[in-house]
């Protein structure tokens, strides 16, 4: 027998020991804490574990996982290729992808591709610039890229093609569009003169009917001065009319008045007499109007 038996109480000391000294250098391989957005995915000896870790604290957990953690939020891929048309030529495409990745697909990810830089480079990009290439092919001519109508139908078949091809992978593609084209620079410097062509036309265009409306305002001006001159003429001959009227109507009268005849040799006889030297004589003095007849100066 030994000289210092062991008592029960020193095992339980010793067991809570050595389950601390374990704890202290392994503590951290019995929890895991997954961040926000992020999967969890656990491989025991190269074995990789069908159960998924989403975010938040998980303990306990076998200390001989070791961990790969996937980004399932929402991510942007840029990718620019060179897109051949039926016409031969090359025109540099940049296009952005949206997409994510499917927590309960990242074992199967994991085991099939690798990382989340492995399912960029293996599925996403390849498949993109494949589409991109196959979408070129019934365009007629590299210029048509310009065209609202073929930008929608390429971002609308990328869409649908890449949604076929990566989703089977654990990748969800949201929306593909179109970032910038760049045609070749002999077409660019066509299109900058057909351009150019075209707002000088337009520039001719809006001179011509500036120059046109001119003119319509000086015809209207003339013709509203014509008018004016007229309706001045028309007036003036009216009152021409209206005064020859007057004195037809005075000599009419007159003529028709013996009173007014006696007024006026009344008058001749009045103005005659303020003058000594005038002699006056009357012929037919019998007559009820005698004409006076003056005679100035001695014979």
């Amino acid at each position: 027998m030994s000289e210092f038996p062991v008592t029960k109480k020193q095992i339980k000391v010793f067991v809570t020991i050595f389950i601390v000294l374990i704890f202290l250098i392994f503590g951290k391989q019995f929890f895991i804490s997954v961040e926000a957005g992020r999967v969890a995915v656990a491989t025991l000896f190269g074995e990789v574990q069908t159960e998924i870790y989403t975010e938040g604290l998980h303990i306990p957990v076998n200390p001989l996982y070791k961990w790969h953690i996937y980004d399932a939020r929402q991510k942007t891929h840029k990718e620019q290729a060179s897109v051949p048309t039926q016409d031969q030529l090359q025109t540099s495409i940049e296009v952005s992808v949206q997409f994510r990745l499917q927590g309960e697909a990242t074992p199967a990810i994991l085991k099939s591709t690798g990382t989340f830089d492995d399912v960029i480079r293996v599925h996403l990009v390849p498949a993109l610039r494949s589409l991109l290439r196959e979408q070129g092919k019934s365009i007629a001519n590299a210029e048509d890229f310009f065209l609202e109508e073929t930008q929608e139908n390429l971002q609308t078949a990328l869409l649908s093609g890449l949604k076929a091809s990566l989703e089977p992978q654990g990748v969800v593609v949201s929306a593909v569009l179109i970032r910038d084209i760049q045609l070749p620079r002999f077409i660019m410097i066509a299109i900058e003169k057909k351009k150019e062509r075209e707002q000088e036309v337009e520039k001719q265009k809006a001179e011509l009917e500036r120059f046109t409306t001119e003119q319509k305002q000086k015809v209207v001006a003339a013709e509203a001065e014509k008018t004016a001159a007229s309706m001045e003429a028309e007036k003036i001959i009216l009152l021409a009319d209206a005064e020859a009227y007057r004195i037809a109507k005075i000599n009419k009268s007159i003529g028709n008045n013996a009173n007014y005849i006696k007024l006026q040799a009344l008058e001749a006889l009045k103005a005659i007499s303020k003058d000594k030297t005038s002699k006056i004589y009357f012929i037919n003095g019998d007559s009820p109007n005698p004409l006076p007849l003056m005679n100035i100066g001695d014979k």
